[in-house]
């Protein structure tokens, strides 16, 4: 298989993220055990196998490689994705694949699914993701995706095999519903799309930005564009209850080893060895 787009792994329990984040350039992450990716700037043939992307706004380093993915599918006589995206963004995302189509002369086969901050989505029986309002130039929202069980109440517990099916079929509610989250994604954010999400602190992967570090970078500039600074991590670092944090979508104005100098300066211990630089 040819591997035309590049990405970076990182097994997390039982959790395995891959994926590639640069500002301007593309972005796409994929969580292979959720069957789940988000954001398509990018599209490794690795990914292909993967029907369902919630985009999370509409920047060509978000999304520009909809269409190829959309294609490639229909080329390989695949089901057609089903694709989440900000509702604002859902009639100029379809005059874009109806131009393609026509250039292309092909079809898209796709579903376009509109969401709006506040929404749930069904993805399987033991998953579900909640949509959140993030704060971005164009509109944005960021998604977590939540592990749902159903839990036998306490008070029955004691209780014998055959005595809870029949206060089952009696239409007795004997079990509770328990939500676990596994990983957020806030896509493009200026520091409110966190903060106004304390879910997203408490996720067990979160995913997210940190574009600028250096300090001639004013914080205040940065914020109005919809990005967030090294130093709004640093503010934040008591926040942060994940097993993993992840930064990524570093401007390119940075190397590589610029990024690990001047993040490592900022917070030696990396916050507490949970923050993994996506670089």
């Amino acid at each position: 298989m040819l591997d035309n787009a590049p990405f970076l792994s990182h097994t997390q329990g039982s959790l395995t993220i891959e994926g590639y984040s640069r500002a301007a350039v593309q972005s796409y992450w994929r969580i292979r055990e959720l069957k789940i990716g988000f954001d398509l700037g990018g599209q490794p043939w690795d990914f292909m196998g993967t029907a369902t992307w919630a985009v999370t706004h509409s920047h060509l380093d978000h999304i520009a490689a909809l269409p190829v993915y959309i294609a490639r599918r229909r080329m390989m006589k695949m089901e057609p994705p089903t694709i989440y995206l900000p509702a604002d963004s859902l009639p100029a995302v379809q005059a874009m694949l109806r131009a393609v189509s026509r250039l292309d002369r092909g079809r898209l086969p796709c579903e376009l699914v509109p969401v709006e901050p506040g929404q749930e989505i069904e993805l399987s029986r033991e998953l579900v993701m909640t949509v959140h309002r993030t704060t971005h130039s164009v509109p944005s929202v960021g998604y977590l995706v939540w592990e749902r069980r159903n839990k036998l109440k306490p008070e029955y517990l004691s209780l014998s095999g055959p005595e809870i099916r029949d206060l089952r079929l009696a239409g007795t509610e004997i079990s509770v519903q328990t939500r676990t989250p596994l990983v957020a994604c806030t896509g493009d954010t200026s520091p409110p799309g966190l903060d106004n999400n304390p879910d997203f602190y408490q996720a067990q992967v979160l995913i997210s930005e940190m574009t600028f570090i250096a300090a001639k970078h004013r914080k205040e500039k940065i914020h109005k564009h919809g990005h967030m600074h090294l130093d709004d991590w640093a503010e934040r670092r008591d926040r942060f209850q994940n097993e993993l944090v992840i930064a990524g979508h570093f401007s390119v104005r940075y190397t590589a080893s610029q990024v690990q100098r001047i993040v490592a300066k900022k917070l030696p211990d990396l916050l507490n060895g949970k923050l993994k630089l996506w670089i």
